[in-house]
């Protein structure tokens, strides 16, 4: 996706994924776009107390921005931001449901690339949020996520068919994911018939009702998807490490704490 010109953008669909300070008074601020994917900018005076900006900027609400030209430097991919408004429509996330956002948040900012448009991704992002606000279940919701990064990404092979022998899943028999190999024969692995119904949830991603199509998918499985997805996630992070994976490990210590 190219970069704004000169004049006024047209307002971008957005997320605040992570922000921090840049001088005493402005903030460079990481957003996901719908149009744009993943983007950079810097919002100059958003800490002064009379900025805009603040009451804006906050994580786990859709905001619409608009962009100004970026720096001269082309190497910083940084936009000048214009303006950002709240979009509305959005439930405020519950504290018992926040760690699983900013782990949604800390996937994208280390997965995707910059400017580069996820459509789809991001109304997964949006449906996970809009369900960690209600309340829902976080484990299919945060399944639901996982499977469409991987699949935006191209890291997740088609679970409808063994991936080294091309054969067709048998709904009885069962079957793992493999980083390296695919989805591979395994008798403590998932029936063929759950992979067979994540499929056929993944290839209508995008339309009316498909995000809640694949949450639904997700939830018989969450726990055994858990491990599986989160493997093939860590493969392909490196030795990038997930701080939020961190933070719940050390909440569950004190958790258990007489």
């Amino acid at each position: 996706m190219g970069r704004p010109g000169g004049g006024r953008s047209a307002p971008l669909l957005a997320y605040v994924l992570h922000q921090h300070d840049w001088s005493e008074t402005s903030l460079i601020v990481e957003l996901f776009t719908r149009a744009q994917g993943r983007v950079v900018v810097a919002a100059k005076g958003a800490k002064r107390p009379t900025s805009n900006f603040r009451a804006v900027l906050l994580p786990f609400q859709p905001i619409l921005v608009q962009l100004g030209r970026a720096p001269a430097d082309e190497a910083a991919e940084i936009f000048n931001l214009r303006s950002a408004e709240w979009a509305g429509g959005q439930p405020l996330l519950g504290a018992a449901a926040l760690l699983s956002g900013f782990y949604a948040n800390e996937l994208l900012l280390k997965l995707l690339a910059r400017q580069d448009a996820h459509p789809v991704l991001f109304d997964g992002y949006a449906d996970t949020l809009a369900a960690l606000g209600t309340g829902a279940d976080e484990a299919p919701a945060l399944r639901a996520l996982e499977l469409v990064l991987l699949r935006e990404l191209g890291w997740l092979p088609e679970l409808n068919t063994a991936t080294l022998t091309a054969q067709a899943l048998q709904p009885e028999a069962r079957y793992t994911l493999n980083a390296e190999a695919g989805l591979v024969a395994h008798g403590e692995g998932l029936p063929g018939s759950t992979w067979l119904a994540l499929e056929a949830a993944l290839a209508h991603q995008g339309q009316a009702g498909s995000a809640a199509a694949l949450r639904a998918a997700c939830t018989p499985v969450a726990t055994a998807l858990r491990g599986p997805l989160r493997q093939l996630l860590h493969y392909h992070l490196g030795p990038l490490p997930l701080r939020t994976r961190d933070v719940w490990r050390g909440v569950q210590r004190l958790a258990e704490l007489p």
